[in-house]
């Protein structure tokens, strides 16, 4: 029934391939390629776009902001349990793992959710359509939410798995939804993703709050079921406003060759009926004790996939037939804003880890002789965020041809997050500083948030090649997957080292970064051919 609501299929007609191929060149829309051959299609898209309702934009995006909203509230409230929930001793309901563990596996755990995210868009772009995409997406995030309520590692391993395949599926389709809704040239376009970006932190403020306190005040496993319950409520929440979308991400692309589409589909399926075998025979070799298989093995692994996908998908880009000039040129500048990104994400995403772990353990957390939980320290950022986010917009428009490129923001927010960790290596030191501090340092890391993330999301939908447009997004959130996988790996060496070395290194990566991009500002922008 929720599949029928949300995704009952129009057929399209089909088009010439010479048509399609203009198509890829002109729209920015892949899965509607073929609007010009179907005028009622067509006439549904241009009321959708035309559409103003909603703060001047179209109705649907209201629905995809409160789509996002709940699968955050899931994510951020489970997130902001989860390394607490594997250090905390069995007395107090948790893990007990040790900090290099719990750090291994939370890297994992972030690095793969935003590493499914590359076949997710792939997915979405070639079988089903982004509108499935993110129905399944969200129902395989709820039923890991719910099997991590569940008592037994296994059930906490099985829900770490089903949320990574639904955030893989959910993340990068709902964000190419809202560049369809638009008109290639609309200008309205970034100012929509700014709206949604407060869609995504409304959620990451609000969860902490609930689910934070239900998980270290009541039970651990009742803050995950409370996330599972808020991606219920985003999922019905979708499938009613589904009619709002028109027929955006109704329908995967219509390749330029089908029969190398075909075959194409073909070596996917078999490489992951290969990948299945070769897990199957290394579960089957670990169970009989042939193998030992170490969290820290996983782990590293995980690093290895993603410095390989990346460079696969990078060279088919910069190398590989089929691609105009300027595509090749627009995609060297995502590369460049790719390992950007990667560094930015490794610093700002260890909120979540070492920087949770520093609110428990180094933090003075009472107010009037109440102690609040350490996880309500992750609604600092959503907040600042919600409440910055119409000043930044503001600011772009204000300063109008003024205004920086994107590689010049991204200089910025790399700029920023090194500060908010050069703004903690004093007090790092000691015991119980004031929560000033670390508020301090995650208002410098919202600012540098603001600077980069939506800016990028925003400028993937105008880069990125058309006829890959899904893969593409994926492929952003793969460079968040690196830098959370990375994060997780350095809050595994919380304890090892003192604090303070360990945020000064942190903010050492980040200004390097910085000045690399400013170095590169020129080039990049040149790359990106027009693109703002």
């Amino acid at each position: 029934m929720l599949g029928a609501l949300v995704v009952a299929p129009q057929v399209l007609p089909p088009a010439p391939i010479a048509s399609r191929r203009a198509n890829h060149i002109h729209l920015a829309l892949p899965v509607i390629v073929s609007m010009a051959s179907s005028p009622n299609l067509q006439q549904s898209l241009n009321a959708t776009r035309a559409d103003r309702s909603f703060f001047g934009h179209p109705r649907g995006l209201a629905t995809l902001f409160f789509t996002e909203m709940w699968e955050r509230f899931s994510y951020y409230g489970m997130r902001a349990l989860l390394i607490l929930f594997m250090t905390a001793g069995a007395a107090r309901g948790g893990l007990g793992f040790s900090y290099a563990k719990a750090g291994a596996i939370y890297g994992l755990y972030t690095g793969m959710v935003y590493l499914l995210s590359l076949p997710g868009g792939w997915v979405a772009d070639r079988i089903t359509g982004q509108r499935r995409a993110v129905l399944y997406g969200g129902i395989l995030i709820a039923a890991g939410q719910f099997c991590l309520v569940a008592p037994g590692i296994m059930t906490f391993y099985l829900g770490l798995v089903l949320l990574v395949m639904g955030t893989g599926l959910l993340k990068p389709n709902v964000s190419t939804i809202v560049g369809q809704l638009y008109a290639p040239g609309d200008g309205r376009r970034d100012a929509a993703f700014s709206i949604f970006y407060m869609g995504i932190n409304l959620g990451a403020l609000i969860s902490p709050l609930a689910c934070g306190w239900v998980g270290e005040k009541v039970g651990w496993r009742l803050g995950f079921g409370l996330a599972g319950v808020g991606m219920i409520a985003g999922l019905i929440q979708y499938t009613l406003g589904a009619k709002y979308l028109g027929v955006a991400g109704l329908h995967p692309a219509i390749p330029d060759n089908p029969a190398a589409d075909r075959r194409q589909k073909r070596r996917v399926a078999l490489a992951a009926a290969g990948a299945l075998a070769v897990l199957g025979i290394l579960g089957a070799l670990a169970a009989t004790g042939a193998m030992v298989l170490t969290t820290e093995l996983i782990s590293d692994a995980l690093g290895v996939a993603l410095v390989l996908v990346s460079v696969a998908i990078f060279s088919w880009l910069l190398l590989g037939r089929g691609w105009s000039p300027e595509e090749r040129k627009r995609s060297a500048a995502i590369l460049v804003l790719f390992l950007s990104s990667a560094v930015f994400w490794f610093a700002f995403e260890q909120a979540g880890s070492s920087l949770n772990l520093f609110a428990e353990g180094s933090v003075d957390r009472w107010v009037h002789g109440y102690q609040f939980p350490a996880s309500w320290f992750q609604l600092v950022q959503p907040f600042f965020i919600i409440t910055l986010a119409p000043v930044f917009a503001w600011l772009w428009v204000r300063l109008g041809k003024r205004e920086p490129s994107s590689p010049a923001k991204f200089a910025l927010g790399l700029f920023f997050v090194s500060a908010g960790f050069v703004l903690l290596v004093p007090a790092a030191g000691g015991k119980a500083v004031s929560p000033l501090w670390l508020i301090g340092t995650y208002f410098l890391h919202t600012l540098g948030e603001l600077s980069l993330s939506p800016v990028g999301l925003s400028a993937m939908t105008k880069l990125a090649p058309t006829r890959v447009v899904g893969m593409m997004m994926g492929l952003w959130f793969v460079s968040t997957g690196a830098g959370n996988y990375l994060g997780g790996r350095m809050a595994s060496l919380y304890g090892s080292m003192t604090i303070p070395t360990l945020f000064a290194i942190d903010a050492a990566f980040a200004m390097a970064a910085a000045i690399a991009m400013v170095l590169l500002l020129k080039p990049t922008v040149r790359m990106m051919s027009g693109v703002k």
